[in-house]
């Protein structure tokens, strides 16, 4: 399994496992949040790679949300954004996504469940953990 490599100059964090590349770009949402409500906004680009032989299908996903509270909630469902995409060697699927907040900071980390199509065999992914900083908060990476 390869290390998580934070790029933190773009946001960019990155993680392989299985023959997937799983990158993630944040983006603070200034314009959605309201600091004085405790409400704080980022959406988040994941990007899915098929960098393996194998054609996968992503069944489900597994979220872990953190604020700088160290509340922890957890988010479970089928596919990404309503899909269940099919990713053959070499392809590619992106999606945009969103999470809110209470405090001005937080992280998130996950997984993606996935199938190999031709076998059948199930197996997880591992979702790079990722840092959810605002301008509102010190700037530091958790």
């Amino acid at each position: 399994m390869a290390p998580i490599r934070p790029q933190t100059a773009n946001n960019l964090y990155q993680r392989e496992t299985s023959g997937i590349r799983v990158s993630v770009r944040v983006i603070f949402l200034e314009d959605q949040s309201r600091p004085e409500e405790r409400h704080f906004v980022w959406a988040y680009q994941v990007k899915i790679e098929n960098i393996g032989i194998v054609t996968m299908k992503l069944l489900r996903r597994t979220w872990m949300i953190t604020d700088a509270n160290g509340h922890i909630q957890q988010v479970h469902g089928p596919g990404v954004v309503g899909e269940q995409p099919v990713l053959d060697p070499g392809e590619t699927f992106e999606y945009t996504s969103g999470t809110p907040l209470e405090t001005p900071s937080g992280f998130m980390t996950g997984l993606f469940h996935m199938v190999a199509v031709d076998s059948g065999e199930p197996f997880d992914i591992a979702i790079p953990a990722f840092s959810l900083d605002s301008p509102h908060a010190d700037q530091r990476l958790h």
